[in-house]
């Protein structure tokens, strides 16, 4: 049976939601303000029929959209959208009892994502089809149009789908291509393939070794191992040119990356020395070593041997030290930190707090937390705030166009 229900607000994940007496109804693609009408089946909106539309409903632009599990806010128009992303990072520091000044959120463009999760399964002619997980299930949306994508990638899925033909090899593998751009083409890493029959026999290896090199990829790896490079793939970070980990992580966005490394960099500015957490394969290490030195850590092996190849391609940096180290089990101490008097540190989506607990004992002067989830930023500014840091402000930035993802950048001083 249909009900005529009016949004109150957006929820965290993107969906609109009612208030009712039996508990929130979430109700997809809706906006607040309007009214709709839908089936309810735990907890949920269903065949939703949007009855008074909000003057802040826009066109989507992509063909996708309403099907995609991506981009589930494009209907909603720039400025309440932006705004909204504020308000989720203002919320999150609010429920950790945090009050500090939350900046207008950076605005990226589309047709800039540098990094795409292109899932693979075999369409109706048994050939290979990309494209995203639609909304809340495991079947696919074929996708030959993207607009938050670097146009570069979209031109490359035809030929993408042809080298993923030999990954569906074993009827249980559900193949992923991580495919990034990069200053030397496409690099191309496949997860999801099946393991315990004994993995990609070596034909279907040479089959798609032979469909990366038609395809003209810089590299094809497999789990992050390699199977074929014609081109090491490089990226710049900074004044340096760094060769991309297979299978390493990048800032999916480059003006994403730009606004937070500027102002990471403009808040250390000064410092005599910075510690770099997190660091990966330099993404903040080397626009920071144009303000002093850095010691730089991070868990991955293959980011750190990155991070020492590229310090030879930029002049002018103060030294760098790079180490591999597991910040979560053996976080570095206010000993190993000493002399550093700021640090800036960029952990996964789980936050840092063993790591931030030893920070908070040195005697840094300014710490710049960057974070992919304002929760656990939150809880994370809550352990430097209680060791009497001041959370000065946070600046919200979009990288993740039209989704509920938020990153931000947070300054803290002492």
């Amino acid at each position: 049976m249909s009900e005529t229900l009016t949004i109150s607000h957006i929820g965290g994940q993107g969906d609109g939601v009612v208030r009712t007496e039996r508990g929130p109804v979430f109700a997809p693609l809706t906006l607040p303000g309007e009214v709709i009408r839908a089936e309810i089946r735990d907890g949920r909106a269903e065949t939703v029929e949007i009855i008074t539309p909000s003057p802040d409903r826009i066109a989507p632009v992509s063909p996708q959209y309403g099907d995609c599990g991506g981009c589930s806010l494009q209907h909603w128009a720039s400025g309440p959208y932006l705004d909204w992303k504020r308000e989720q990072v203002r919320a999150a520091l609010a429920r950790e009892g945090i009050e500090t000044e939350v900046e207008a959120t950076v605005a990226t463009p589309p047709g800039t994502r540098r990094r795409l999760a292109l899932h693979a399964r075999r369409g109706p002619d048994g050939r290979a089809i990309l494209g995203f997980k639609a909304r809340k299930s495991w079947r696919l949306v074929r996708v030959n149009a993207c607009p938050v994508a670097d146009p570069r990638i979209v031109a490359a899925i035809p030929a993408l789908a042809r080298v993923a033909e030999a990954f569906l090899e074993h009827p249980k593998s559900a193949p992923t291509l991580h495919v990034t751009w990069t200053l030397d083409g496409l690099d191309v890493d496949v997860t999801g393939v099946e393991r315990r029959s004994g993995g990609l026999s070596r034909d279907a290896q040479m089959r798609a070794i032979m469909a990366a090199g038609e395809a003209d990829l810089a590299r094809l790896s497999q789990a992050g191992e390699t199977l074929v490079m014609a081109r090491r793939p490089r990226v710049t970070f900074g004044p340096a040119t760094v060769p991309l980990p297979a299978g390493g992580f990048l800032q999916a966005v480059p003006q994403a990356e730009a606004a937070m490394v500027e102002r990471a960099t403009e808040a250390v500015r000064g410092a005599r020395k910075i510690a770099d957490l997190f660091c990966g394969a330099g993404t903040f290490t080397f626009p920071l070593a144009a303000v002093a030195p850095v010691l730089a850590a991070d868990a991955s092996a293959e980011g750190i041997a990155a991070l020492k190849a590229g310090i030879g391609t930029a002049r002018g940096l103060k030294p760098i030290t790079a180490e591999a180290r597991d910040l979560f089990r053996r976080p570095l101490s206010p000993h190993d930190l000493k002399g550093c008097d700021a640090v800036v540190f960029d952990p996964p989506r789980a936050g840092a707090a063993e790591q931030t607990a030893q920070i908070a004992q040195t005697k840094a002067e300014v710490v710049v937390g960057v974070s992919c989830n304002p929760t656990t930023f939150a809880r994370d500014a809550r352990i430097l705030i209680d060791a009497g840091f001041r959370l000065e402000r946070v600046t919200p930035v979009d990288q993740f166009l039209w989704s509920a993802h938020v990153e931000l950048v947070g300054v803290f001083k002492r």
